[in-house]
Parts: C-alpha cells; structure tokens; sequence
C-alpha cells in the first residue's frame, strides 16, 4: 500500500489517496503513484513531506523528485520521527479498526478489510484533518 494525505493550505480540504499493489513498493512503483499527483491536484503545487524510507532516498528518486520541482516540493521529516507523519496514523487507524482481530484465511481478505479501511477513512475529510492535528504540525 501506498498513500498521501493532502491538505489545502487554507485548511478547506483534506485527501486521501492510496494505491494497493502486489508484491513490494521500490523506487519505481513510487515514481508511478507520485506521477499522478499532478492531474489529482489540478497542476497546483505540491509538497510532499515524507520519511526515511530507503526508496524515498534513492539517488533514482532524488534524481526525479529534482526534475519535478516546477510542481513538487520535498520536505523530509526527520529519522524516527514516525509521529510527525500523518500517514502513519492512517495505517495505525486502519490496523487497529478494519485489521483489528482479523482472522484472514487468504492475502486477498486481508487485502479487501485493508482497502475497505482506505475508503473509510478518504471518505472523511474530518478524520484526514484529525490525523494532521494529532502530529502537531500545522499547514
């Protein structure tokens, strides 16, 4: 799974977008889900605040995020600073309502309570904001 939570900087507005994918997440399969940031956000700017995972810092992805700066913005929080991170309540949101006590018998269950989660919480802008507050950041 993947995921970017996007807030208006007036505060008007608050997204969720996810994608879920088989096998694992690199440095490519990133590149795809953040090329489509721009169409979902009107060509407005970006900035996209994001961890210390290693695909986040590959020099591919340094060397594309750098060819996308007339839209995209990177900030980076900083190491173990996971609850700085909205996103990472989302996860923690969703394993602890759709994922809590599942008993899956195949991948694909999990999966679907995973994806009923991500629409559950995209659904709700309030929730999306919550999130925000939580960490203690401000737009």
């Amino acid at each position: 799974m993947s995921g970017v939570l996007a807030y208006r900087p007036d505060g008007s507005q608050a997204v969720l977008m996810f994608q879920v994918k088989e096998g694992c997440y690199n440095t490519e399969s990133l590149v795809g889900f953040l090329q489509d940031l721009p169409d979902h956000f009107a060509r407005a700017p970006v900035t996209l605040i994001w961890d210390g995972l290693p695909a986040h810092r590959s020099a591919d992805m340094k060397a594309w995020t750098t060819r996308q700066r007339t839209w995209l913005q990177v900030e980076r929080l900083p190491g173990y600073a996971h609850d700085l991170n909205p996103i990472e309540l989302v996860w923690g949101n969703i394993k602890a309502v759709e994922l809590a006590n599942l008993c899956a018998d195949t991948i694909g269950e999990a999966r679907d309570a995973a994806e009923s989660g991500l629409k559950r919480v995209s659904a709700s802008p309030r929730l999306c904001f919550a999130f925000l507050a939580h960490t203690g950041l401000s737009l």
